[in-house]
């Protein structure tokens, strides 16, 4: 096979971070399901000869039995993709009541159809535990009823190269074979963990309601030359405009510190366990949520600078490239950019899917990838020095039991 030639749809894609990592590692993408005016406008934008319309919207208005005429063939190599995750929130839903619950029922009705060799279905790890634990159930015994072996992980995003801890519920059904439990034993194995700024430390300083269109230095490490890429033009490098107030709350938070150093006579009366945090310069970041910009709401203040991050950054931090265009207003920005898989955890499971599920070998590119994944933490001098050092990615990655 050409690496091209597995095929997949993309259910509930968002903004589209999982595709990017699938495409990157050399999916085909055939057909996209988003019911988000603005992700479909911004997953068209960066497809070469896409529309929105071309995009499924509502996946509970496409019928069961059109789902074959819908995608334009009979089967795909691979179904990926998780419906709306704030129905899984243990928080939001304890017992499961929410509509989005259900989704994933229009999910396994497009695998039933299209009977690809594997899905790769995915969600916040609450899901686990939403009304004890029924909706996993229900996925697992509905992909086993399709003939399908169920393996479910808790991924971290930092064991992918990803400068941020961000956690999620992986589950891979893969058609019944002599292969047993093929999530067992697959590890990236990142040289060292990246940190916030490894991520964004090449970005310029902005002051809050402020905006800045060009860079101003070269990248410092693997994974910014990485992200920036060709772009010459700066997107989205956009700070909230703080009031006086906040700027003066927050100037006395130190790196990696939180509201307690806050003078008592400037603590906010309000705000969550969380907020009025600075990230930890040296540390992946939190998860990043639809609030990254507001500091009253979210762990989500510039490790240096006083103000939440801008949307450039919270993309940075999910390993969006530069490039990459997001349409609508900031408010649906952010929530695009929160809401999306990182492409690169996207990525290394692809590349892992190719081996363990597809049996292809990887190319030589598609092995000199894996090493910058892995290696986002050096300088590209280094990397470059050191690359025949680190020999082989293992064929492991850091996946946990669903705890």
């Amino acid at each position: 096979m050409g690496e091209q030639d597995l095929t997949y749809v993309d259910l509930f894609a968002g903004a589209g971070g999982l595709s990017v990592g699938l495409e990157r590692a050399g999916f085909d993408l055939i057909h996209a399901v988003e019911v988000d005016e603005d992700a479909r406008e911004t997953f068209a934008e960066n497809r070469e000869g896409w529309v929105p319309e071309d995009i499924t919207g509502d996946i509970r208005e496409a019928d069961k039995a059109e789902v074959t005429d819908i995608v334009g063939r009979d089967s795909v190599d691979l179904i990926a993709g998780g419906p709306p995750c704030q129905g899984f929130s243990e928080v939001v839903s304890p017992d499961g009541s929410d509509d989005r619950n259900h989704l994933f029922v229009n999910f396994i009705n497009w695998v039933d159809k299209l009977e690809p060799k594997a899905a790769l279905f995915e969600n916040v790890r609450g899901m686990q535990n939403t009304a004890d634990g029924k909706f996993l159930s229900a996925v697992e015994e509905s992909f086993e009823q399709m003939g399908y072996e169920v393996t479910p992980r808790v991924v971290r995003a930092s064991d992918f190269g990803v400068p941020q801890h961000r956690r999620r519920l992986l589950v891979l059904a893969t058609k019944k074979s002599d292969t047993e439990h093929p999530f067992d034993g697959f590890e990236l194995d990142p040289v060292e963990t990246p940190g916030v700024m490894d991520g964004i430390g090449d970005l310029p300083e902005v002051d809050p309601g402020e905006e800045k269109t060009r860079y101003d230095v070269d990248a410092k490490t693997v994974l910014q030359k990485d992200l920036r890429g060709d772009n010459q033009e700066l997107t989205l490098h956009q700070a909230a405009n703080h009031s006086d107030d906040m700027v003066e709350m927050i100037s006395h938070i130190p790196d990696g510190g939180d509201r307690t150093a806050i003078p008592d006579e400037l603590q906010p009366s309000s705000g969550y366990h969380n907020s009025y945090s600075r990230l930890d310069s040296q540390e992946p970041a939190v998860a990043i949520t639809s609030n990254m910009s507001k500091p009253s709401s979210a762990r989500c203040i510039h490790p240096f600078q006083h103000r939440g991050l801008t949307p450039r950054e919270g993309a940075r931090l999910q390993t969006f490239p530069d490039s990459y265009r997001f349409e609508g207003g900031l408010v649906s920005v952010r929530q695009q950019i929160g809401n999306a898989v990182p492409p690169y955890l996207g990525e290394a499971v692809g590349y892992y899917l190719k081996q363990s599920v597809y049996q292809q070998e990887l190319s030589d590119r598609e092995r000199h990838r894996i090493y910058k994944l892995r290696c986002g933490t050096m300088t590209p001098e280094e990397f470059e020095e050191k690359r025949s050092e680190l020999g082989g990615h293992a064929q492991q990655v850091t996946l946990d039991f669903a705890d």
